[in-house]
């Protein structure tokens, strides 16, 4: 992000307007297969759309970026209708994060910000819901280093079980996670005033949309 994007942000407020569903970048683990590389921990795909309707195609993604917690980079590898992220052994109880940019040809721009994983309690992604405790089920959604209240977070889940949290009186979310599988929380924030020149070209429209995903085992 450049230095003019961070200080719109900095006199801006954020608008967490309650959405429907809509798409969204997240993070999954893949299964390991028998040739994969023994210093590897685990393979990871960033995909786009809706967790039971993955677009076929990625959209026109910049800036494409994996870290680990420590803000280490990773390789990041482009397929057609992914991204694939290797995750080292060393790094196997962290969390791992993505980021991207779209830019729209309406004025909008938006940042993607996924999260897999919920062992940290302290957010790296400018806008990121983050457990109060290691693999708790209660969530703060922090923006550049402060808490502020979701209005709605989107839940998808691997077996199509779909819900809306809706936030405590202070501003948390909490979710019952009921069976194993892959889940997905979206959020989706505008900033208010947060006009961005990117690459010389201005946009009025500025979106964040983060997520974070884990996996509950059987």
């Amino acid at each position: 992000m450049n230095t003019r994007f961070h200080a719109a942000l900095a006199a801006a407020a954020l608008l967490l307007a309650g959405t429907a569903h809509a798409d969204y970048l997240w993070l999954q683990k893949e299964p390991a297969t028998s040739g994969d590389n023994t210093n590897t921990s685990a393979y990871f795909s960033i995909r786009a759309g809706e967790l039971r309707k993955p677009l076929a195609a990625l959209p026109a993604l910049q800036q494409p970026k994996a870290v680990l917690p420590d803000g280490k980079p990773l390789p990041v590898e482009a397929r057609a209708d992914r991204f694939d992220v290797a995750l080292p052994a060393e790094a196997a109880n962290g969390d791992l994060r993505f980021t991207a940019t779209r830019t729209g040809d309406k004025g909008v721009l938006t940042y993607y910000q996924s999260r897999f994983g919920r062992a940290g309690t302290q957010a790296v992604n400018d806008l990121e819901l983050v457990p109060t405790e290691p693999g708790g089920n209660t969530f703060k959604l922090m923006f550049k280093g402060r808490v502020v209240s979701a209005s709605q977070v989107n839940v998808d889940t691997a077996e199509g079980w779909r819900r809306q949290l809706a936030p405590a009186a202070d501003g948390s979310v909490t979710l019952g996670t009921p069976f194993p599988g892959l889940y997905v929380l979206e959020v989706t924030a505008r900033v208010d005033n947060g006009a961005v020149t990117l690459d010389g070209k201005k946009y009025d429209d500025v979106r964040h949309t983060a997520t974070l995903s884990f996996e509950v085992k059987p």
